[in-house]
């Protein structure tokens, strides 16, 4: 259903996996890929979700690279992050530029989602540019560039949601209780869920070792109907 694309930014030109609905147009939605790279995993959710409607675009931050186990993501990301994830984000913030242009989004407000270190670029997003009225986080917290979360929540207006594993070992949960404890004290939308016998990576299939068809299914039901709510 997709395609590559390649898109300017200020660090450069960059690719990404570009899925558009049925319909020819809808609400723009980032897609924020994990540290595993554009794999076909990401490129079949971008599908996925342009099936629901949305104009999808997944920036690729690995220029076509992906790992296949934890040793060489981590050597990619450790790699990407060189500069404390300034080429990374400024790409990220090219391909949103790119989506407000196009003729397929509608509307001057997009969505995004991010699993892992994805989700830490899409919150970080949101710090940036208020065209970002949602995102949803999968086994990722958040990530403000030097924003302290306080800060951050008293002036946004997005919207977040959050899929978290009961028992991650990557992604600590204080940190996920204490961002959501923020958002709620300054009257956002915060809606975190954290899904029992489960750890991270529990939504995607091809990571048998950590898949949980269950959590999964819940996780995209929710997911399905809070961008429904909040990309109008």
């Amino acid at each position: 259903m997709g395609e590559l694309i390649e898109f300017e930014s200020d660090a450069g030109k960059a690719r990404g996996y570009l899925a558009l609905p049925e319909s020819g147009k809808g609400h723009g939605l980032l897609l924020c890929h994990a540290w595993w790279g554009l794999n076909d995993f990401f490129t079949s959710l971008a599908d996925r979700l342009a099936r629901e409607g949305y104009v999808v675009l997944a920036p690729d931050l690995y220029d076509g690279r992906v790992a296949s186990t934890i040793a060489e993501a981590e050597s990619f990301v450790t790699a990407l992050e060189e500069d404390g994830g300034r080429t990374a984000i400024t790409r990220e913030q090219g391909a949103l530029d790119y989506f407000l242009k196009h003729p397929a989004v509608q509307g001057d407000k997009v969505g995004a989602i991010g699993f892992s270190m994805g989700a830490t670029y899409a919150s970080w997003l949101a710090t940036l540019r208020p065209q970002v009225a949602s995102v949803v986080l999968f086994y990722g917290g958040y990530w403000g560039g030097g924003v302290e979360p306080q800060d951050f929540a008293r002036e946004t207006t997005t919207a977040f949601q959050g899929h978290f594993a009961e028992h991650d070992e990557w992604e600590p949960v204080e940190g996920i209780r204490k961002f959501e404890e923020v958002m709620h004290s300054e009257g956002k939308r915060a809606d975190f869920y954290f899904y029992p016998d489960s750890g991270h990576w529990f939504f995607e299939d091809n990571r048998p070792d950590s898949y949980n068809p269950e959590a999964a299914a819940l996780a995209w039901q929710r997911t399905v109907e809070f961008l429904r709510e909040t990309l109008q």
